[in-house]
């Protein structure tokens, strides 16, 4: 399943808010994985999240392969949706 999304925090998904996607991507069986200008990384990796430089107003795309992608997919979304939490 997948999902575009755009970043929506001032600060993009500087060091805090890539530390939170890390951590509930984590909560999955199924992959997570973020794409980006035709780069694909895995959303459970902290430095693969910041090599890509998210800026706010990015569009990006989840992708979620899995048992409970599903769930995944929405939750990801959401969490990106409110801003991870710096509204």
């Amino acid at each position: 399943m997948e999902k575009k999304v755009t970043i929506i925090n001032e600060t993009g998904l500087h060091a805090r808010p890539a530390s939170l996607f890390v951590k509930k991507a984590s909560e999955f069986k199924s992959s997570v994985e973020l794409v980006y200008d035709g780069e694909k990384v895995n959303a459970k990796s902290i430095m693969g999240i910041m090599k890509l430089g998210l800026a706010k107003g990015t569009e990006i795309v989840i992708e979620t392969h899995g048992e409970d992608e599903e769930l995944a997919l929405n939750e990801m979304v959401q969490l990106v949706e409110n801003g991870f939490g710096e509204k």
